[in-house]
């Protein structure tokens, strides 16, 4: 979402360090164009003056003006500056008090909040937590209906609320259930409107008297811009809310929401929804976000999805596969599953340093249904041939292709490709692989 704003911001840089010295006439140039870059990306303009005379002061100091490199130290700023506007460090989801804890989800209609209730199931699981879904909205038609089939599909329990019954209510039971039954957290999926009015809020306010929770969220759509940092800002008012989880920030949006919230309300986006999968809610982290947007990647986060799909003891087995050229075709395609589930290719590539500076790079479009095809290749193919690829002779590969739903001509261009592969990883044994395997 936030392309073009890196495109702009990278413009300004180029033409900084362009030049061996800076005098106050380029800074100020270049500030003039980062203001208008802030602007066209729907940040708050309050937000923008303050991030401008923040940057302005250090830029014309001895930091940078004495600077070897004041190019660079000017883009050090920039990105110092751009973290601490959104935060500096990410903030996690409180998550103390007597069991059960409670917390309550807010925003408008259609803002996400029921598949983010979803979402944080499966993440707050992974930490060893036990959690229960409860349905609060009796006013959006099969919103109770929508939870509970969620529910069903995270093999997570969902309180069994009724439509007839108060919300208030309904929360109150939940607690008492949660403790009945050992749920330690209990997430509450409250209703929305299509805009903010006074019964919403008195509602929210009674289910937050009632239960005292822990963390309020309010979930806001990235899409709406400068409306969610409003919105945002109302729902604080009225309820003093925890923290923000901004949805959809994969669409077409500006970015404007995501660098103004933390500013204009003074808390914190705690997580961010980017894809409509059950896994793809992610902690927000405004240091990463800040080198992301400046072209600088964000090895942290493609670590981190690295770790929560690789499993050590394959991995170690996979090396030593690998120094003896034992890499089958079974091996082959079991990495490839295990790198689809960091998320897409073209995503993940993104988070690599100076990929989204490459322009021929940037302009890369991966295929993913190309490994779709090639898994398919593979899983039509008998254990024996995915162990000893030359037993695949062309009768076999008329087979295999009708299995897979391919040509030949496809299972002819992975086995020619894995040859390859091969080669080279036997060239490698022989010259030496340590120190080449990032094992």
């Amino acid at each position: 979402m936030f392309d073009n704003l890196s495109d702009r911001l990278e413009s300004v840089f180029k033409k900084l360090k362009g030049h061996g010295k800076l005098t106050e006439k380029n800074i100020e140039d270049g500030l003039k164009e980062v203001r208008m870059a802030l602007l066209e990306a729907d940040v708050h303009y309050k937000v923008v003056k303050k991030f401008i005379a923040d940057i302005r002061e250090r830029a014309l100091g001895q930091e940078v003006m004495k600077s070897l490199t004041p190019g660079q130290q000017v883009i050090k700023i920039v990105n110092e500056e751009l973290s601490k506007l959104m935060g500096s460090t990410h903030e996690d989801l409180t998550l103390s008090g007597p069991v059960p804890i409670s917390i309550m989800l807010v925003g408008l209609q259609g803002s996400g909040k029921t598949t983010t209730a979803g979402k944080l199931a499966v993440m707050l699981r992974k930490k060893g937590r036990t959690p229960c879904l409860v349905p609060a909205d009796v006013y959006r038609p099969a919103a109770i209906d929508q939870l509970k089939k969620l529910g069903t599909q995270l093999e997570v329990p969902v309180f069994p609320s009724d439509e007839s019954a108060d919300p208030v209510d309904i929360c109150r039971d939940a607690v008492k259930m949660g403790k009945r039954e050992g749920y330690d957290t209990l997430l509450l999926d409250t209703a929305g409107r299509l805009h903010i009015d006074d019964a919403l809020m008195a509602e929210l306010k009674r289910i937050k008297k009632a239960v005292k929770p822990s963390d309020i969220l309010l979930v806001a759509d990235a899409m709406t811009g400068q409306d969610a940092v409003n919105m945002a800002k109302s729902y604080d008012d009225a309820l003093d809310i925890g923290g923000v989880v901004l949805s959809k920030l994969d669409g077409d949006a500006r970015g404007g929401a995501a660098l103004s919230i933390k500013a204009v309300t003074g808390k914190p986006i705690k997580f961010v929804g980017v894809g409509e999968k059950l896994n793809q809610l992610e902690p927000f982290h405004p240091d990463r976000m800040a080198s992301s947007i400046l072209g600088m990647g964000d090895v942290l986060t493609f670590i981190e999805k690295a770790q929560s799909v690789v499993d050590d003891e394959k991995a170690a087995e996979l090396e030593k596969k690998l120094r003896k050229s034992q890499f089958t075709l079974e091996d082959f395609r079991d990495q490839m599953v295990q790198i689809r589930k960091m998320g897409s290719i073209t995503d993940l590539l993104n988070l690599i340093p100076g990929f989204s500076k490459n322009k021929q790079l940037k302009n890369l479009q991966v295929d993913e249904k190309e490994f779709v095809k090639i898994e398919a290749i593979i899983n039509s193919m008998t254990p024996q041939e995915r162990c000893q690829h030359s037993l695949i002779n062309g009768s076999r590969r008329k087979r295999i292709a009708k299995g897979s739903g391919t040509t030949v001509q496809d299972v002819n261009r992975l086995i020619k490709n894995y040859t390859h592969v091969m080669k080279m990883i036997k060239k490698m044994n022989k010259g030496g692989m340590r120190g080449m395997l990032p094992f």
